[in-house]
């Protein structure tokens, strides 16, 4: 059934309790489950009550899940990423199983507020931005549309970082997400396996003195534990299970050390082991960060093999059969050393010959790649890597001589054969992790047309010369329930009232909703719905910044991860421009805007968190500058996460979508703003490109240039200094943030940010600057015909069904899982 995508099944939501019955047993679990009255008892109380009764319900449909897939005896996806940002799952298990406006009923009779309640629940911190919620929203999407589905990642203590923002500056402090437990996990203590590190490889001989294979011998030990999550699909009829390693040293306590008074390094193995799973992409600008990223990649990747190859031989005689029961999929290349250990389990443990080990491999494995960027492109020290794991580098190296002599035997010259080793040697040798997921897979995807066309043509071009029928495309896509039903409630009801309900089952039924867009009735109360969001964010702005904004302004959108390609940078610039044309020419029409920020920047990443610094800089000096008249605002929103995302995604007029083109590999914030009705101002970059497709260029707004043409402008040898001279606009703005209007109390501050735009400027702000600004002023004359404006934010909305994940989805499980869907 390869390349087959099956119907869409339909499913009603089983009956529910009566909200009465419901109050009751909510009473109950807080009483029996939580330990209080409600005389007593705080909203946290209240809030794991009510979990814990619908999780009884979801618990029932998981094993029911189970079994029915153990009965028919079928294939099973595992899906392996080193972030699951899940957000918060209160609303999304409540709603998925028709329950929300129930326990919301339930808990108004016992005069407890739900959305008060909600609001306490913290967010998972498992992730930092797209890739992240990506997972999130395939893993929903795998239960939604009935493929049976295990995801595998960390169970991190404290995930990326909470930010605050000191003086404008980030300020990285830990995450606490699990400091009074998950309600939602279960402890599967008895799912526990060793993970070693380091030691040495001893090579066997059998009773004739030949040799029979090796065994490796690490030096050190710890135990990965399972937390398993349900993860329920829409109407509860399938729920999968998102299974998070914790490390636990093998001995605790060194007691000898301890009894002989060195009570710290009696602890050291423990610390340890709890290092490996306390936080997200710790900082690898240093030796002892790169090893510990490194230690983390290879404690999941081994600890999920062991789980999946322990589920398989439980039903099967052997392993032969793992690629016909078991599709394994890499999300990007963190869990690429999984390649090199079910090669050493299947050569070291269960004896296989070479040739068979690596075919079941490569038959097994499916990877994604999720950007061109080379640093994403993950490698690794070779001293590094063989100290921590000389097992698998003895592999690697078998895998790369035989990966070096298929692409001699093809025909491929030493420059392709230099591109596609396993080995990189520019400098000092390295482990290539794109390379061995790409060589260990049958199937290597990008994320959207444009992207998947740029790896064929440069980062995977050999490989893909070598192996022609290995990359495709799936766009990726989010899921509406999330992004739409849940987080924007008021619009589902009013497209409810509208076309009716085939939609919440069907998403490409919204294209229903695209004839309304002129129709003035309909547009009004859109408009109100999109009124109310944006107030709700002033409110969330006033409360946790003490600024006050006009909702009536257009709403200007950036969130993300603070990165340059992002190009941030290019937005606050536009904004210093705008800035001295507002008070340059007071007396013209200006738009009233307001424009947001958010996200994180890396901690080692001193440009990014410059970045941050120079929007917040650039927000005080223009929100008190009493020349603007209000009618410009610039702001920072610290600590931005999925929670933040579902108050702003509704409220945006204006999504910033603004990736030099080639850059962004498909985005899927782009999809979420459109999704609530916002207008895009965006490169044709990532999925910009099919959105445009879609919605229509008449309700997008390019602008800058294309990846062919930033390609071109590179190899003629871009000179962005002449740029910058060229543009007055430009020049100007460029000029104040250099002089210190930005930054009295440090006027050199950005010398060195700005200097790099003249000097090289990798990212082409200066030569897309001309064209950005003017796409906002375009922007500005489509917000002041507010009909027009609806119209088109209408047919955004309308024409975004099929970038839900559960069609992404479907394309995985019939073109590369080859499981029913």
């Amino acid at each position: 059934m390869s390349g087959q995508i099956l119907p869409k099944k339909h499913h009603p939501i089983a009956p529910q309790a009566a909200p009465g019955t419901l109050a009751d047993e909510i009473l109950k679990a807080l009483m029996f489950r939580v330990g209080k009255n409600a005389n007593v008892a705080t909203g946290h109380d209240w809030l794991n009550a009510s979990i814990k009764v619908v999780r009884d319900r979801i618990v029932t449909s998981w094993i029911d899940s189970t079994e029915r897939t153990y009965k028919a005896g079928g294939k099973r996806v595992y899906y392996l990423s080193l972030e699951f940002l899940i957000g918060r799952l209160m609303r999304d298990a409540f709603s998925n199983m028709g329950m929300l406006e129930d326990v919301r009923e339930a808990l108004a009779s016992l005069d407890v507020d739900l959305d008060v309640i909600a609001e306490l629940e913290p967010d998972a911190a498992l992730g930092n931005g797209g890739l992240g919620r990506l997972a999130a929203c395939f893993m929903e999407s795998m239960a939604t549309v009935d493929v049976p589905a295990h995801g595998y990642g960390i169970r991190y203590v404290h995930g990326l970082f909470r930010q605050e923002i000191h003086d404008g500056n980030q300020v990285e402090l830990p995450e606490t997400w699990l400091e009074h437990g998950n309600p939602w996990d279960f402890d599967r203590r008895e799912r526990a396996y060793e993970i070693g590190f380091g030691g040495t490889v001893e090579a066997l001989t059998d009773e004739l003195g030949q040799p029979s294979g090796n065994i490796w011998r690490p030096q050190e030990r710890v135990l990965a534990t399972a937390y398993d999550t349900p993860v329920v699909g829409w109407r509860g009829k399938r729920v999968n299970t998102l299974r998070l390693w914790s490390a636990i040293p093998i001995d605790p306590i060194l007691l000898d050390a301890f009894n002989a008074g060195d009570h710290i390094g009696a602890l050291k193995e423990s610390n340890k082991a709890e290092a490996l799973t306390r936080v997200l992409y710790p900082a690898d600008s240093h030796l002892a960060g790169q090893e510990l990223r490194l230690r983390q990649e290879y404690f999941f990747s081994a600890a999920s093999l062991q789980d999946i190859i322990n589920r398989h031989l439980g039903e099967y005689e052997d392993l032969t059969s793992l690629p016909d029961k078991a599709a394994i999929h890499l999300n990007d290349t963190h869990p690429a050393v999984a390649v090199a250990e079910l090669m050493r389990l299947l050569l070291d443990n269960h004896g296989f010959e070479f040739a068979a080990a690596w075919d079941i491999t490569r038959r097994t494995f499916g990877y994604t790649n999720h950007t061109l960027l080379p640093e994403a492109l993950e490698s690794w020290p070779i001293h590094v890597f063989e100290q921590l794991l000389p097992r698998h580098m003895q592999i690697i190296y078998a895998i790369n001589a035989e990966l070096l002599r298929e692409a001699r035997d093809k025909g491929l010259d030493d420059g392709q054969i230099r591109n596609i080793s396993l080995i990189g040697e520019e400098g000092e040798r390295r482990v290539r992790m794109g390379n061995l997921a790409f060589a260990g897979s049958h199937s290597i995807n990008g994320v959207s047309a444009l992207h998947t066309d740029l790896m064929k043509q440069t980062v995977f071009s050999d490989f893909h010369q070598l192996y022609p029928n290995r990359i495709n495309n799936k766009t990726n896509g989010i899921t509406q329930r999330r992004w739409l039903f849940q987080c924007n409630p008021a619009l589902t009801s009013l497209i409810r009232e509208t076309i009716g309900d085939r939609f919440m089952d069907d998403i490409e039924a919204l294209q229903e909703l695209d004839r309304f867009a002129d129709d003035a009735s309909f547009r009004e109360k859109f408009a109100a719905v999109k009124r109310a969001n944006k107030e709700r964010l002033t409110r969330v702005v006033s409360e946790r910044m003490g600024l006050h904004l006009d909702p009536s302004a257009l709403f200007d959108i950036q969130v993300k991860r603070i990165h340059e390609y992002k190009r941030q940078l290019l937005n606050i610039i536009e904004a210093v421009a705008l800035y001295d044309q507002i008070r340059s020419h007071p007396e013209r029409d200006w738009v009233p805007r307001v424009k947001f920020f958010g996200g994180k920047a890396a901690p080692s990443y001193f440009n990014a968190k410059k970045i941050i610094k120079l929007a917040n800089d650039v927000g005080r000096v223009i929100n008190n500058d009493p020349a603007v008249r209000g009618l410009l605002k610039v702001v920072f929103i610290p600590n931005y996460n999925v929670s933040l995302a579902e108050v702003m995604m509704p409220a945006a007029d204006l999504s910033e979508q603004i990736s030099t083109a080639g850059m962004e590999a498909s985005g899927t914030g782009n999809m979420k703003f459109a999704l609530n009705g916002a207008l895009t101002i965006g490169t044709l970059d990532g999925a910009n490109v099919e959105m445009k497709e879609h919605v229509g260029e008449d309700n997008i707004v390019i602008f800058g240039l294309t990846a062919a043409e930033v390609k071109e402008e590179r190899e003629k040898g871009y000179n962005p200094r002449e740029a910058i001279e060229n543009s007055p606009e430009l020049s100007q703005a460029l000029s104040a943030i250099l002089s210190g209007v930005f930054s009295h109390d440090e006027p050199e501050r950005y010398r060195g940010l700005i200097g790099g735009l003249y000097e090289h400027d990798t990212f082409m702000c200066a030569a897309d600057f001309d064209s950005y600004a003017d796409a906002q002023r375009r922007v500005d004359d489509l917000w002041r015909d507010s009909a027009d404006w609806n119209r088109r934010a209408v047919h955004n909305t309308a024409r975004m069904g099929w970038f839900s994940s559960d069609r992404t989805i479907r394309q995985y499980a019939g073109e590369i899982w080859d499981v029913p869907a």
